[in-house]
């Protein structure tokens, strides 16, 4: 189980090389970062974690195709896992994966489709990362490094199927619903309202963690667009808590969440968000804010 981190980033890169030959091109890139350090600066649980999303495609004219696998989202993310400092209610885990995902429109019903592979535990390299950043900054070691989840890979699947409807011209509701399988298995209803006229015609891709929406290609209008969302999900069995080792899901969650994009000019814009996520494991004392960042210059 070594080198695993090498592993995933060997699949993404040949995952990608059949794009190039079937007429398609970078559409744009979609990143994210989140951290609890904007949110209620606890250093616990969900943590942290990045993303970062290379779309490809024949082209984009502010919709999705109609056909599955003419518009392709290539993910890699990682996140970190803790328990609370100087705790162990909950296991660490190390995050690292890729996935390709297809976007496209059925019916007037935006579909998401797609698998990632998933490696946990200390051959991804995401502990030592951690280790290694809070030396640099002085921070106090990371809690459960030496007892983290041991080494594992999960294959998953996500299905999203949403609607937009233009509620006037500055305002879309955009109810959705979702399905993981695989590393955790979830089954989630919620929805999004978008207001501003900016960004309604980018390629919107749904975080996994906090469900906020980041942007995969970029219009050019200039402006504000704030959004808030909800969502529910019942909830089976999750590899990051593992029933051997006495720990449990909880059987439903929660997350509420706001945001702002501000576009600026082209090739410039800038992201914040808040998300409150509750409980995930029976034990945990109450909920957590995680905040969400993305800065993006293009000169």
């Amino acid at each position: 189980m070594r080198n695993l981190s090498v592993s995933l980033l060997m699949f993404a890169v040949t995952a990608t090389v059949p794009a190039y030959g079937e007429g398609r091109e970078v559409l744009g890139y979609g990143r994210l970062f989140n951290n609890d350090h904007f949110g209620d600066n606890e250093d616990r649980w969900r943590t942290g974690g990045y993303v970062i999303s290379q779309v490809r495609g024949a082209g984009w004219d502010g919709s999705r195709p109609a056909s599955a696998g003419a518009l392709m989202e290539y993910r890699l993310r990682t996140e970190i896992i803790a328990p609370s400092p100087g705790m162990a209610d909950r296991p660490y885990s190390g995050v690292l994966s890729f996935g390709a995902h297809s976007h496209y429109t059925a019916s007037s019903v935006d579909v998401s489709v797609g698998a990632d592979i998933v490696a946990i535990g200390p051959g991804t390299g995401v502990s030592d990362f951690q280790e290694w950043f809070h030396g640099a900054a002085s921070l106090p070691s990371p809690t459960g490094i030496d007892t983290q989840l041991g080494d594992s890979v999960h294959f998953g699947a996500t299905v999203e199927m949403s609607r937009s409807y233009q509620m006037s011209e500055a305002v879309i509701f955009r109810p959705f619903i979702e399905a993981q399988a695989g590393v955790e298995g979830i089954i989630r209803v919620g929805a999004d309202v978008m207001i501003g006229r900016a960004g309604q015609r980018d390629m919107l891709l749904r975080d996994v963690v906090t469900g906020q929406l980041y942007r995969g290609i970029e219009g050019d209008d200039s402006g504000l667009n704030f959004l808030i969302g909800a969502d529910y999900a019942l909830v089976g069995d999750s590899a990051y808590l593992p029933a051997d080792m006495g720990y449990a899901a909880t059987d439903d969650r929660t997350r509420l969440r706001a945001g702002v994009h501000w576009q600026m000019f082209e090739g410039t814009s800038f992201f914040y968000g808040m998300t409150y996520l509750s409980e995930e494991f029976v034990g945990q004392t109450e909920g957590q804010l995680l905040g969400s960042l993305k800065l993006n210059f293009n000169f």
